[in-house]
């Protein structure tokens, strides 16, 4: 059993990999973490502060006895394409992202990429709304 969860360095991104934690506790089922991304200069100096706070996360989740992988994928470019591949190859039980709260116009207006993951994945998707407390 696997939890695949996409991970950007947002507050989105750290609501998403927090709920993926507590799914992957909950199913008791390891969990891989896809970082999907260009290789620039910038993206090295973002990468190396990126490093220690998913380094940290997954201390927090062997504490919890929860297995995790940081999957870096720089190939494809594509997160929605990314966490489905993954998805698909490890034959996932779910995937989970971080949604970003929406006006209500906003609403009618999924982003582009979870729209993608929603309607492509191979399994059940899901979407972890950012708390305002987060």
């Amino acid at each position: 059993m696997t939890v695949v969860v996409g991970y950007l360095a947002t507050r989105e991104g750290r609501q998403g990999l927090a709920g993926a934690l507590d799914e992957a506790e909950r199913r008791n089922c390891e969990l891989i973490v896809v970082i999907s991304e260009k290789s620039t200069p910038v993206a090295a100096e973002i990468a190396a502060a990126r490093e220690q706070e998913l380094a940290d996360y997954s201390e927090l989740a062997k504490a919890r006895g929860v297995s995790c992988e940081v999957r870096t994928l720089t190939e494809r470019n594509d997160v929605a394409e990314d966490l489905i591949a993954v998805a698909t190859e490890t034959n996932a039980d779910v995937i989970v992202i971080g949604l970003r709260r929406r006006s209500p116009v906003g609403k009618l207006i999924l982003g582009s990429n979870a729209q993608r993951i929603l309607l492509d994945s191979p399994c059940p998707v899901l979407a972890v709304k950012l708390d305002r407390n987060f």
